[in-house]
């Protein structure tokens, strides 16, 4: 019985070594190389960049006030139409105490100044009634008197202004008003009641009351590598795509290259414009992320074979042409490729079998 057992340990082993002997014997025979076949088709082939951009208006203005002052009333927020010259906002004028000063001396001064030519009028025209004066001395003292009576108006209407920041003659006009320089969408509302604004000047941009844009009017902002931007002109057709549009993309029209490069991490970027088309169904928002797909060349109906199927020795491209049981080198002229396609211009016709890549068998 013992001697059993040893014989059949035995067998087994040798059943073993014979198996891994046999698999590696298998394994280290030479595999039949398989190539995929092709063939060539019609076809369109073009070559595209993606320019990554935003969303804008055209016309974006910020609304300023023509003076200084705090926020009394604000009439519009965001996301309102709102049309020329309609009021955004009414602002309280805080007075410059010197200018407040100023106004009220000359008030006074004009009203003792028009007192005296009302004396002198009322005398000399008792003289002239009785004409003891002659007509050309009356009509200086009466000149003197309208003079003295437009001064006293214009310090008024000083003080008004200074005061108040609009004359009563003039209210219509008031520089206390906010109005809108263009008609379109409300943007943005950055200011509150009570929150204190001030005028454009040579020191500083002034106060945004809000920032007004029309929308009907939209581009796509982005920028382009230099290594591209030479084969771009002005009127190409632009395909735009919106991250916030899932599944919806419009057309554009290149309409602006920038003459001037800024740089950006290390590489040069060319900004560049398109005027958008957007159907009236769509709602875009200023500032949305967007890709432009820009075709840099095209060519339509042309013979095309897998890119893969090229092989090069030098400036020189061929492909291995099936003929009968093998293949055969035939050079080739190629045209456009999109990386996965490319163009055939001579060397290889329809109907025509081509190698491929190699099959990879798993062993």
């Amino acid at each position: 019985m013992k001697k059993f057992g040893k014989i059949l340990i035995f067998a087994l082993i040798a059943l073993v070594f014979l198996g891994t002997f046999f698999y590696l014997f298998k394994r280290s025979q030479p595999q039949e190389i398989q190539y995929q076949e092709l063939s060539p088709a019609m076809g369109d082939i073009s070559r595209s960049t993606v320019v990554t951009g935003k969303i804008q208006p055209r016309d974006e203005v910020n609304v300023k006030p023509q003076i200084s002052g705090i926020v009394a009333e604000v009439y519009k927020e965001a996301g309102q139409m709102v049309q020329q010259n309609e009021v955004i906002a009414k602002l309280k004028v805080i007075p410059d105490m010197g200018q407040l000063s100023s106004a009220q001396s000359r008030v006074r001064l004009s009203e003792v100044n028009l007192k005296q030519a009302r004396t002198n009028y009322d005398r000399e025209k008792a003289l002239f009634d009785k004409q003891l004066v002659s007509p050309e001395e009356f009509e200086k003292v009466q000149q003197a008197l309208r003079q003295a009576e437009e001064e006293h108006a214009i310090a008024k209407e000083t003080l008004e202004i200074v005061r108040d920041g609009v004359s009563s003659a003039n209210k219509s006009g008031s520089t206390t008003l906010v109005r809108s320089t263009i008609s379109g969408l409300i943007l943005d509302v950055p200011v509150k009641v009570g929150n204190s604004v001030i005028n454009s000047n040579t020191f500083n941009d002034g106060t945004t009351i809000a920032t007004v844009a029309n929308m009907n009017d939209l581009i796509f902002d982005g920028n382009i590598d230099e290594t591209e931007v030479g084969r771009l002109h002005i009127g190409l057709p632009v395909r735009i795509s919106v991250g916030a549009l899932q599944d919806f993309s419009f057309d554009a029209a290149l309409e602006y290259i920038s003459p001037k490069a800024t740089e950006s991490g290390g590489a040069n970027l060319f900004e560049i414009k398109a005027s958008v088309s957007v159907p009236d169904s769509v709602t875009i928002r200023s500032g949305y992320s967007a890709n432009a797909e820009i075709v840099l060349q095209q060519v339509k109906n042309v013979l095309t074979i897998p890119e893969s199927a090229i092989q090069y020795d030098g400036d020189k491209t061929y492909v291995f042409v099936k003929e009968a049981d093998e293949y055969v080198r035939r050079d080739v002229q190629t045209g456009l490729s999109d990386g996965v396609n490319i163009e055939i211009k001579s060397g290889l016709e329809m109907g025509q079998t081509v190698r491929g890549p190699q099959i990879i068998s798993s062993k």
